[in-house]
């Protein structure tokens, strides 16, 4: 099981308290994303949103794009976290979703979400990133 990573992105003093990393050609991700995008934005949240396909974007991560691909990246403060503890930093900056944080933070849900999502989910939607990814190789 994969943990939090020990690289913090270079952020400017004018960045906002979370940002997130993720992958907006998959659809699952960019749907799921959007709709946190939108609430965080309506909610005027300091939380920004950041496609690891945008070479710019991806360079102040200092990970490389299939390393993000595998798994939900955020950052807040110095703290970088991956998979379901970047989830649960997420959804304690938006009012709307902390339940689902504390939810998620209780021992047994946590070490289920946990296991679903790193042997199963993050996974499964990474295989799908790669056959996106063939597929756009073989059709240049």
């Amino acid at each position: 099981m994969l943990t939090d990573t020990a690289y913090i992105p270079r952020m400017s003093d004018s960045s906002p308290n979370t940002s997130v990393l993720y992958n907006a050609e998959c659809p699952v991700c960019r749907f799921e994303m959007e709709q946190y995008a939108a609430y965080s934005q309506a909610q005027a949240l300091p939380i920004s949103f950041d496609d690891l396909n945008d070479a710019e974007k991806l360079a102040t991560w200092r990970v490389d794009s299939d390393t993000a691909a595998r798994r939900l990246h955020v950052v807040k403060g110095d703290t970088v976290k991956t998979g379901i503890p970047a989830f649960i930093v997420l959804w304690q900056e938006m009012p709307k979703y902390r339940w689902l944080a504390r939810l998620v933070s209780l021992p047994g849900v946590h070490r289920l979400a946990c296991w679903s999502y790193d042997l199963v989910l993050a996974p499964l939607i990474y295989r799908w990133h790669l056959r996106r990814q063939r597929r756009k190789t073989d059709q240049s």
